[in-house]
């Protein structure tokens, strides 16, 4: 079985040493094209090879695309690289498996439809929620290869519902009857393996466990684009970009309102660009990650220089957050020229995390971003998040450097939320300057717990200016 190694110089990763805290103006102008320079989609040989030169339809119902897909991308990737092309129409396909060298591009029309015959799906090693393990593969799958991508116009398509994987979840308005297999079985397995240190090549899930896939999901991978493509129906996360160097999502569409459907959470990844594109998600659009209590402290690699722009943001709990599995810290998030606006949209910027996490999360720059509503609050930073996990409760986060300028809000509860701890100060730094935040419907901001340094520089709420 393959094992994933452990020291931060398999990626290039590792902890920046702390400094003092640069000013909004130093970060943009000094630290944001550093790290835009340092992210570049990857390239590819200029070869084409078509499904359709490759192999025919089939007459069968049912019949699946994966052996003909997966053979064409070993042989693009082994011939040197270059675009797999999935022509216009449907491909009902199992799992794929993501080569060097090759970009699987979507001709506009085309659709991949993945079964949810959990027999298609073998074992492979992966991260649930935080916490390594063996897992059914996820939807599209790679494992550290170089230069990859996802591109085109097509439509990648999870094929979840209420009668198949959404019902995994465990909840009843998600199609969960009694008896069923679900993650209510392997979670509560999962997370007891975590906190007790049972060797990842122990954690073995799959039948009988009932744990959801994500749709994509590089693994410890360079260079990756993904761009163009629309994504629906996700059985789990939608995008999972996991230990991964150089990321780059661009105008991609996520819809996906099933249970847990993230819209793109990079996890332990470093130098990411999302750009353009939108989300309308049953969870977070965006939620940075570095794994989950002793896994990621045991990792201990940051997700860092993440770059948010031009996107678009309706349904989901958050539209760009940090955590809550966070455990392995964050550095330097850049949040500029989005929008976002739904009843259905609970926070704008969010940061979740607890005392069963540790990690810092530090240095998050937010810029113009305007919101026509959201239902509770624009700014949220929570370190008692889910109150009810069990786990070793003395590993203390720390947030810290938080700034938001001009960042308008036509709707809310509060405008910033805060909810630290009673007994010690972790939130430290944090700036609401320039922004105007109407029609919120307490008139007020809340701030419970130990903070120091939470400052509003002409924060106008409701008209009134906040100080």
């Amino acid at each position: 079985m393959r094992k994933f190694l452990l020291p931060l110089v398999a990626l290039g990763l590792s902890m920046s040493v702390s400094a003092a805290p640069l000013t909004p103006k130093e970060a943009w102008e000094k630290i944001y094209p550093e790290v835009e320079a340092q992210i570049k989609a990857p390239t590819f040989r200029d070869r084409d090879y078509n499904l359709l030169d490759y192999g025919k339809r089939s007459e069968t119902p049912g019949f699946l695309y994966t052996e003909m897909i997966n053979s064409l991308i070993d042989r693009c990737s082994k011939e040197g690289g270059g675009r797999v092309i999935i022509p216009a129409g449907s491909w009902l396909t199992g799992p794929i498996t993501l080569k060097s060298n090759v970009n699987l591009h979507l001709e506009a029309g085309a659709t991949l439809l993945f079964t949810s015959d959990l027999k298609e799906y073998p074992l492979v090693l992966t991260r649930w929620e935080g916490v390594d393990c063996y897992n059914y593969q996820p939807m599209i799958y790679a494992y550290e290869q170089t230069n990859i991508a996802i591109t085109g116009h097509g439509v990648i398509d999870g094929g979840a519902d209420r009668t198949n994987w959404w019902a995994m979840c465990g909840a009843h308005h998600f199609g969960y009857q009694e008896g069923m297999v679900s993650q209510r079985i392997g979670r509560p397995l999962l997370l007891e393996w975590n906190e007790k240190e049972i060797p990842v090549e122990k954690r073995i899930l799959g039948d009988g466990y009932g744990m959801r896939v994500q749709l994509v999901n590089p693994v410890k991978c360079k260079n990756v684009l993904i761009e163009g493509v629309t994504m629906l129906r996700a059985p789990f996360w939608v995008m999972h970009p996991l230990l991964c160097e150089n990321l780059t999502v661009r105008g991609v569409h996520v819809q996906n309102d099933g249970p847990n459907g993230d819209g793109c959470d990079p996890e332990s990844c470093k130098n990411v660009l999302i750009e353009g594109c939108f989300f309308d998600t049953g969870d977070d659009c965006i939620a940075i990650k570095s794994g989950r209590n002793r896994d990621g402290r045991r990792w201990n690699i940051p997700t860092e220089n993440v770059i948010v722009r031009h996107c678009r943001m309706e349904n989901g709990h958050g539209g760009v957050v940090v955590g809550s599995e966070i455990s392995g810290g964050f550095k330097n998030l850049f949040v500029e020229d989005c929008i976002m606006d739904s009843p259905e949209l609970d926070r704008v910027i969010r940061i979740k995390t607890n005392s069963c996490r540790g990690g810092v999360i530090e240095d998050i720059f937010v810029r113009n971003v305007q919101v026509g509503q959201c239902n509770e609050a624009v700014l949220k930073i929570n370190l008692v998040y889910d109150k009810k996990e069990i786990c070793q409760r003395d590993f203390y986060p720390v947030v810290k450097n938080v700034f938001l300028e001009n960042v308008t809000c036509n709707k809310s509860k509060f405008g910033v939320k805060i909810e630290g701890f009673e007994d010690r100060c972790n939130i430290n730094n944090i700036i609401v300057k320039d922004c105007t935040f109407n029609g919120v419907t307490t008139d007020s901001n809340s701030i419970i717990g130990k903070t120091e340094g939470v400052k509003f520089i002409n924060l106008k709420l409701n008209g009134k200016v906040v100080k």
